[in-house]
């Protein structure tokens, strides 16, 4: 990924907590861009590439996926369950954001293998710092496979 611009995607119907996700990304330089979806079709249909998202050049794979478990149209769970069981997205690593502490959110997030979970803190400074820790980790330290267009 050296030097390959970085793009995340956000799956969060909360425009605060999606708008501090992008201005941590942007302050640190984290990510090149941040695509923010507000539901989970329209995330599927990015990810799927189905109507307005067809053209792979304007819909490229992101390296990682942050995805909030209550969403409309199509649940968290439902949006991870589809990345996992496809043979094209399943490497794309996939990191719950969610407020949900409930161990059978954490427990069937897993069991639909998310590659890791975490709880978003109340606080905006915890907040801002578990961003900054995520984005170092799964955008700088972590290696992912290269991803076909």
């Amino acid at each position: 990924m050296i030097g390959e611009p970085i793009l995340v995607m956000l799956v969060e119907d909360n425009m605060d907590h999606a708008e501090l996700v992008i201005r941590t990304m942007e302050e640190h330089r984290i990510a090149n861009r941040v695509r923010h979806f507000l539901d989970g079709q329209s995330a599927l249909d990015y990810l799927f590439r189905r109507e307005e998202f067809a053209d792979p050049q304007k819909s490229p794979r992101p390296h990682v996926i942050l995805l909030d478990l209550r969403l409309p149209r199509v649940d968290g769970i439902d949006v991870l369950k589809a990345v996992k069981e496809s043979d094209e997205l399943k490497s794309i690593p996939v990191v719950v954001l969610t407020t949900s502490e409930a161990e059978k959110d954490v427990a069937r997030a897993y069991y639909n293998h998310a590659n890791s979970y975490l709880v978003k803190p109340v606080g905006f400074e915890e907040f801002k710092k578990m961003m900054d820790d995520l984005g170092f980790y799964w955008l700088g330290w972590n290696t992912n496979p290269h991803l076909p267009d």
